[in-house]
């Protein structure tokens, strides 16, 4: 079965024999336990689809989800597309005054969330619940918003088809340089072109029936929805869904149900890495990991690949963006990554672009021509997924698009082989240096180190900072791991909590920059961000 309408998408699988399981049960259904079959899970989309049309929500009307993280902001979606609305998923981790802006700019008919989001509006000084016609609260009352008791038990509207270049859902962008971009897309460009590519039963990296599997994701963001499409209609024995980075909480879960195929954010494979080094860790079972929105780097790669107890466990990384979905991908291996202490870390190299989906060229940032291959330039890609538009950001949109190409903002090269060596963001960007590589390196030779992050500024050397258990250094194993490197400034200790981040666990650079020495300017120029 291949996935197309998201509003019956349930109703289609409910005969498959997946069976779901929750770290905690879903915010929209609290009383409803932690285990579900998909004929469960569609009969709540349809009760969803039931509260939305009492809210008040009309074909071709925008439903507004930001809510508590949970793998519901799925099914909310499923159900706004059956009623014929088109769903925006916004991040609950974004700022207050982040959301104010997205909403104005959607001009949502309903608003769906959770009082303790709208009460945050209210301590930092945006109303939420004004910037649409109607407000759901999800999990109690609040001033002016229906509460679920008024939406309940109302008659299940049929499934309202749309066309397949119409909207079919709303998503932002992570928003690491600021306020995120609104991407719509449609049916054909993420169901079509993405989820029904993943269907496909690819021996070692496709999804089996007899495979358990574990999402730990940040389910506002595009990737799920995508995922969510195509992994129902691949029907794997089990899910599991963990909707935080708690290790000691998570282990009691992934020990009970041990997955055999793994898709997380990159910050939660790194919070979760202690777990790879217990007796009986749970990943011993795995023989695949999958990480997309942001650089992985090697010391979290090779842990998990030690933990499995397959003989050939697989590391398949992904590069892409909201925008048009994923670009390129990589597979590593345990011998892959043997090698320490290398200058250029082989999780640069991103591989090559997806067969027939993808093409990409890398161009000079001032004139936009080509390059040769091997010099660095701006990515541009060439991909029949690429999103509709930017809502309320037009002309935006149309400066990242070059004739039919669309310019990612990434500064990269093409190897020999055709295969992409990512280095940075343009607006990210040091002369001569990658941060990204910079970061490698670090991480591979601080073995204290959770995370290291390398910043640019204008007229100095990079800032790096060290991300630790508890914000200290050692700086003796800090010379040491320098002592062949570029020039740096004395390095900042601090610990995961305090780094700004976004949704989806990325560094918010330009915020940290601000944080540690008062400046936002960078040595890039942020044109195509």
């Amino acid at each position: 079965m291949k996935p197309h309408d998201m509003g019956v998408l349930f109703d289609e699988c409910a005969g498959s024999g997946t069976t779901v399981h929750l770290d905690r049960p879903f915010d929209i259904a609290p009383d409803g336990g932690v285990e579900y079959g998909v004929a469960e899970l569609a009969a709540l989309v349809r009760d969803a689809a039931g509260w939305l049309a009492a809210a008040g929500t009309r074909p071709g009307d925008r439903v507004a989800i930001v809510k508590a993280n949970h793998w519901d902001y799925d099914l909310l979606a499923c159900a706004a597309v059956r009623v014929g609305a088109v769903p925006a998923q916004l991040s609950a981790h974004l700022s207050a005054e982040t959301l104010e802006v997205l909403l104005k700019r959607l001009e949502p008919a309903v608003l769906v969330t959770d009082v303790g989001v709208l009460e945050r509006g209210r301590v930092e000084g945006a109303d939420l619940g004004s910037f649409a016609r109607r407000v759901l609260a999800l999990d109690g009352s609040a001033p002016g918003a229906l509460t679920m008791d008024d939406v309940r038990g109302g008659p299940v509207p049929a499934p309202h088809r749309r066309a397949d270049y119409a909207p079919l859902i709303i998503h932002h962008t992570s928003g690491t340089t600021g306020v995120p971009k609104l991407v719509v897309h449609s049916t054909r460009t993420i169901i079509d072109k993405l989820a029904r590519f993943e269907t496909n039963r690819v021996p070692r990296i496709g999804v089996r029936t007899d495979d358990t599997l574990l999402n730990a994701s940040s389910y506002a963001h595009g990737r799920t929805f995508c995922w969510t499409a195509s992994v129902m209609c691949l029907a794997p024995r089990r899910i599991t869904f963990l909707t935080h980075q708690d290790p000691d909480r998570a282990d009691p879960l992934l020990r009970a149900h041990p997955p055999t195929v793994v898709e997380a954010l990159p910050a939660t494979f790194v919070r979760l890495q202690p777990l790879t080094e217990r007796l009986d860790n749970p990943f011993r079972r795995a023989r695949l990991f999958i990480s997309t929105y942001d650089a992985m780097h090697p010391p979290t790669i090779r842990a998990y690949l030690t933990a499995s107890r397959r003989r050939s466990p697989l590391w398949m990384q992904g590069w892409g963006q909201t925008e048009t979905g994923p670009l390129t991908f990589r597979f590593h291996t345990r011998r892959s990554l043997h090698s320490k202490y290398s200058r250029k870390p082989d999780t640069r190299n991103l591989g090559r672009p997806v067969p027939v989906k993808t093409r990409l060229r890398v161009v000079d940032p001032d004139t936009l021509r080509p390059v040769r291959r091997g010099q660095t330039g701006l990515i541009l890609t060439r991909t029949a997924a690429l999103c509709l538009d930017y809502v309320g950001e037009h002309e935006r949109y149309e400066a990242k698009r070059v004739g039919k190409w669309w310019n990612t903002g990434d500064l990269g090269l093409r190897n020999r082989d055709g295969s992409v060596h990512l280095l940075d963001r343009e607006v990210d960007r040091i002369t001569d240096l990658s941060c990204l590589e910079l970061e490698d390196v670090l991480e591979d030779r601080l073995a204290a180190a959770d995370e290291c992050v390398v910043l640019g500024c204008p007229g100095v050397p990079p800032l790096p900072v060290v991300v630790t258990e508890d914000g200290s250094l050692d700086h003796a194993a800090w010379r040491r791991a320098t002592r062949d490197l570029p020039l740096l400034q004395d390095p900042v200790g601090l610990t995961w909590s305090e780094v700004p981040r976004t949704g989806t666990g990325k560094v918010r650079r330009y915020a940290l920059l601000e944080q540690l020495t008062g400046r936002t300017d960078t040595s890039g120029t942020g044109r195509w961000t």
